[in-house]
C-alpha cells in the first residue's frame, strides 16, 4: 500500500518537475504553481508542519533508542521520559548546527549515515546465515524455515484498537522520505532530471529493503517465545514448545513481543543499533533541511502575513498526524498532476511521459480516503485548516500570475459554455437586456456604469464600450484594460470593457454593435450617455451624436 501511494505521487511528482523550472519549495512550489496560491498556500503551512513533525518523530525514535540504551547497563540521567526529552534536545541541536553550516556539510553527514546504514544492512543479512545457538533459539530465532514463514504469513492484530490501517499508520512514516530531494530542488544542479531518477530509484531500492528484511526476519523468527531454556523439548518440532506463555500472554520474545529482534538475529547487535541510529538521524537531518525551505518559499510568496505552529505527542500519536499531513500533501500533488493534465493546459508539456492523469487521480482518491481511515477526527482537522487557509488567500486574492492550471480550467469551463449557449433557441422568457454602454473610459462616467449596472448585476451582459477617435487614439490607446477591470470590481460591478478605434461616433457604434460579444453573449440594447456640453461641441460631433442614436 505504502509503495502504491508513493509511486504513484512520486510519478505525478516527476511530471511536474519536469514540466518547467522547479525553484526551492518542494512540493509546496509544484502545487501553487499548478493549482494556484490558493491551494499551495494551504498546502505549504500543512506541508511544512509537516516536516517539523517528521523531523519530531525520529529525533524522538533516536532518543528512546539511547534510552533503551542506557537502561540496558541500568544508567540513566532522570527518569524514562525526560532522558529521551533531554537527548532530544541535545540531537535536535546538533543537527540544527550541520544544517546551519550548510549543505556541503549536510552532504557529507548524509553520506556517513548512509555508509553506516549499509554495514548495518550487511550485519543483518549475514546473521541470517548464523545458525543460532540454543541462547537464541529460546528467544525464536530459528534458521530458515518454510514453516515459519508460512505461520508468519497471515496478521495476527493483538490489543484491542490495533487492525491494518492503525499499524499502517506508524509505519507509512517510514515511506515518507520520497519528496526529500524535491524539497532541495533549488540546489539541485538539474531538477527535471535528478527529481524523477532519485525520487523512483529510492522507491525501488527502500522497497527491495523492506521487502527483503520483512521476508528474511518472517523466515526465521517465531512470533513468541519465552526466553526460558527449560521450554527445550526433544519431541517438538523445531525442538522448543512455548505454549505456556502464549496461553499467558506473557512471551517477551518473538516478533510480536520485541522491537529488538533484527539486533538479536544479526551477527553483532550494537551494529543495528549504529544503524537505527544512523536512519532516525538521516531522516530527522533531512526533514529539519526541507521544513525551512519550504516554508521559506511560502514567506517568499507573501502569501500569509503570520504563521504559527507547534506540536508536543508521543512517538505513536506523532507517527499517525505524520501520515494524515504527508497523505494530504500527496494527495494534492497527485490532483495537482490530474489537474493539470485533464484541463489541456498549453504550459503543460512534461518531459516526463510515464504517468497517467487517471492513476493520479486514483493516488489523490486512495491518499484521501487513508486519512479518514486513520484517524478520521485528524483528517477531519486537517481538512478544516486547509479550507481556512484557503479561504484566507482566496478572499485577499493575492497579486500573483504563474499561469495555473485553474486559469486554464476556468477558460475551458466559459468556452464550453459558451459553444453550449449557441444551440440554445431564445424564449421570451429568458430575455435579458445585454446592454452595450458608450461610456469612453469608464472611470469618467461611473454613474452612468452604476445605473446600467444596477439592473444588470449577476443576471445579464454588460459591456462598456469606448469608441477612441481619430484624436484621442495617441492618448487613449494604451488604456490599461486590466486596470479597468480591477476598477469594475471596486464598484461591485459585473461588465466588460471593450476599446474600440473609429473615425465617428455612429460609425463606432455600429460596428461594435456587430462586433462586440461572443454567441448569444452579444448585446442587444445600446445605452448612451446624455450628452453635457452641447454648448461646446462642435456642429460635426453634435450631428455624429444625433445620427448614432
Amino acid at each position: 500500500m505504502s509503495v502504491l501511494i508513493t509511486s504513484i505521487t512520486a510519478l505525478s511528482v516527476s511530471a511536474i518537475a519536469t514540466n518547467g523550472r522547479v525553484n526551492s519549495g518542494g512540493a509546496y512550489f509544484m502545487i501553487s504553481r499548478t493549482l494556484g496560491p490558493e491551494m499551495g498556500g494551504p498546502i505549504g503551512v500543512v506541508f511544512s508542519f509537516a516536516n517539523a513533525l517528521a523531523c519530531a518523530l525520529n529525533t524522538v525514535g533516536f532518543a528512546e533508542v539511547i534510552r533503551d540504551l542506557l537502561q540496558e547497563f541500568d544508567l540513566s540521567m532522570v527518569d524514562a521520559v525526560n532522558d529521551v526529552r533531554i537527548v532530544g534536545v541535545i540531537t535536535v541541536t546538533v543537527l540544527l548546527l550541520i544544517s546551519l553550516a550548510g549543505m556541503e556539510w549536510e552532504s557529507k553527514a548524509q553520506m556517513l549515515f548512509f555508509l553506516v546504514l549499509i554495514i548495518s544492512f550487511v550485519n543483518y543479512f549475514v546473521g541470517t546465515f548464523i545458525p543460532p545457538d540454543l541462547q537464541k533459539q529460546s528467544k525464536g530465532i530459528f534458521g530458515y524455515s518454510s514453516e515459519i514463514f508460512s505461520n508468519n504469513l497471515m496478521p495476527d492484530w493483538r490489543g484491542q484498537n490495533n487492525d491494518f490501517f492503525q499499524m499502517f499508520a506508524i509505519f507509512f512514516p517510514s515511506a515518507i522520505g520520497i519528496l526529500s530531494g524535491v524539497n532541495i530542488s533549488g540546489d539541485l544542479k538539474d531538477p527535471a532530471t535528478a527529481i524523477p531518477k532519485g525520487t523512483l530509484m529510492a522507491i525501488f531500492c527502500t522497497t527491495l529493503t523492506y521487502l527483503g528484511i520483512c521476508t528474511t526476519i518472517g523466515s526465521i523468527v517465531v512470533r513468541d517465545a519465552s526466553g526460558n531454556m527449560s521450554d527445550f523439548s526433544e519431541g517438538n518440532q523445531p525442538g522448543w514448545n512455548f505454549t505456556e506463555c502464549i496461553q499467558a500472554q506473557s512471551c517477551p520474545f518473538g516478533l510480536a513481543n520485541t522491537s529488538k529482534v533484527l539486533g538479536q538475529v544479526s551477527g553483532y547487535y550494537y551494529l543495528i543499533t549504529a544503524g537505527v541510529f544512523a536512519a532516525s538521524l538521516s531522516s530527522a537531518l533531512g526533514f529539519l533541511v526541507s521544513a525551512p525551505k519550504v516554508f521559506q518559499c511560502l514567506c517568499r510568496d507573501n502569501i500569509y502575513p503570520y504563521i504559527g505552529f507547534f506540536a508536543k505527542a508521543e512517538l505513536n500519536t506523532i507517527a499517525a498526524l505524520i501520515s494524515n499531513f504527508f497523505l494530504c500533501s500527496y494527495a494534492l500533488i497527485n490532483f495537482s498532476c490530474f489537474h493539470a493534465s485533464i484541463t489541456n493546459s498549453p504550459g503543460w508539456r512534461p518531459s516526463f511521459h510515464y504517468y497517467s492523469k487517471w492513476t493520479a487521480l486514483f493516488g489523490a482518491t486512495v491518499s484521501v480516503v487513508l486519512m479518514f481511515t486513520f484517524t478520521w477526527w485528524a483528517a477531519l482537522v486537517t481538512f478544516c485548516i486547509i479550507f481556512f487557509l484557503f479561504g484566507y488567500v482566496a478572499y485577499n486574492k493575492p497579486q500573483v500570475n504563474w499561469g495555473t492550471s485553474l486559469q486554464a480550467s476556468r477558460y475551458n469551463i466559459a468556452l464550453s459554455y459558451s459553444v453550449a449557449l449557441s444551440h440554445v433557441e431564445d424564449h421570451v422568457k429568458n430575455f435579458r437586456p445585454q446592454c452595450l454602454v458608450l461610456t469612453g473610459p469608464p472611470n469618467q462616467r461611473p454613474a452612468l456604469v452604476d445605473f446600467v449596472g444596477s439592473f444588470t448585476k449577476h443576471i445579464s451582459l454588460m459591456i462598456c464600450g469606448d469608441i477612441l477617435l481619430e484624436p484621442e487614439r495617441q492618448s487613449l490607446v494604451s488604456t490599461d484594460t486590466y486596470s479597468m477591470a480591477k476598477w469594475f470590481n471596486k464598484r461591485k460591478v459585473r461588465s466588460f470593457y471593450t476599446p474600440f478605434a473609429s473615425d465617428s461616433l455612429r460609425g463606432g457604434t455600429r460596428q461594435l454593435m456587430q462586433a462586440a460579444g461572443l454567441g448569444k453573449l452579444k448585446p442587444n440594447t445600446l445605452v448612451l450617455g446624455f450628452k453635457t456640453s452641447w454648448r461646446e461641441a462642435s456642429p460635426e460631433s453634435l450631428v455624429d451624436y444625433v445620427n448614432a442614436i
